[in-house]
């Protein structure tokens, strides 16, 4: 006699619902729509590359937020000890103030971001507000020689600081907002060289997209004997670079903006902060073959090889 076996039912968590719930919850795109033109008409010049972390190689704002909340966790700790609550003080002190570049980095990334992830951030971004909030009410309590209240309201902000990171967290990895959205091309890609076309197929100066290895490629033959190649798919967050405008050797992102010099990649401006995978190019029997770039594979077998040497000596 065979016992059936029994079906175990699985169910998403309360908090992914609530996310995905606000996911989808458009009753904040007014305020989203007006806060993202505020932010991005910041007369924030070359400054608003570098706060997006372009010279980085990724978004600086997870760096920034790491002073304000590792202050106020330390101040957490010396407020569980009687008679710290000076120095408790000085960390929240430092942590204000170092609230502030991190907001403002947090935002013009915010700024740039699809519908539903701006819906998150705006949480996001209120609840580090209260937080903030909650912690300059904690120095004030604490100057005027309320300990108890400034040392509650200091739990408190920590509480809000937590629920955040879990927001931020939301965003950054299961949202991929900030992620280099180019990253797997190399290691897609097949090596060797790829025909994709006859070259009348290409008309000069004109983005086109085309494939390898179901990967879209972005494709401009600047004169017939020149041809630009690369990944289609803007690093920044999937924008399609083939509805792109071509000006200067470079292309510009039709969704948010970001531009890429065609010879090699570079991101020359924001807010992508990842350059693109870039293809060698040449004319065989009249038509254009492609593969890519040796370095950009050279990188990746060195990854490998180091991951498999790490590996090896944790074993």
């Amino acid at each position: 006699m065979s016992a059936t076996p029994r079906r175990h039912r699985v169910r998403q968590n309360r908090a992914l619902r609530l996310l995905d719930r606000l996911e989808r919850d458009p009753r904040g795109d007014r305020l989203i729509d007006a806060m993202r033109s505020g932010i991005q008409a910041l007369p924030l010049g070359r400054g608003r590359d570098a706060l997006h972390g372009r010279w980085l190689g990724h978004p600086v704002h997870p760096l920034l937020v790491q002073v304000p909340i590792g202050s106020w966790l330390s101040a957490a700790v010396l407020d569980l000890r009687p008679g710290r609550s000076r120095e408790a003080g000085l960390l929240i002190g430092v942590g204000v103030a170092a609230a502030v570049p991190a907001a403002l980095a947090g935002a013009v990334d915010w700024a740039e971001l699809h519908r539903r992830q701006a819906r998150v951030g705006l949480v996001h971004a209120v609840t580090n507000a209260a937080s903030v909030g909650l912690y300059a009410a904690s120095l004030i309590c604490r100057a005027k020689g309320r300990r108890n209240a400034g040392r509650t309201l200091g739990f408190l902000g920590l509480t809000a600081v937590g629920l955040g990171g879990a927001l931020g967290g939301h965003l950054a990895y299961r949202q991929a907002a900030g992620a280099n959205h180019a990253e797997e091309v190399p290691q897609v890609v097949r090596e060797g060289w790829h025909r994709i076309g006859a070259v009348d197929e290409f008309p000069a100066g004109e983005p086109v997209r085309r494939s390898v290895d179901d990967v879209p490629i972005l494709v401009v033959n600047e004169d017939g004997e020149t041809v630009h190649v690369l990944a289609e798919r803007c690093s920044h967050l999937a924008g399609p670079l083939a509805e792109g405008t071509i000006a200067d050797g470079c292309v510009e992102c039709p969704w948010h903006g970001s531009v890429f010099r065609l010879s090699d990649g570079l991101n020359v401006r924001g807010p992508a902060t990842a350059p693109q995978p870039a293809f060698d190019s040449r004319i065989v029997d009249g038509h254009i073959e492609v593969r890519l770039r040796q370095g950009d594979r050279e990188a990746l077998v060195a990854r490998d090889r180091n991951a498999r040497v790490i590996g090896s000596a944790g074993a």
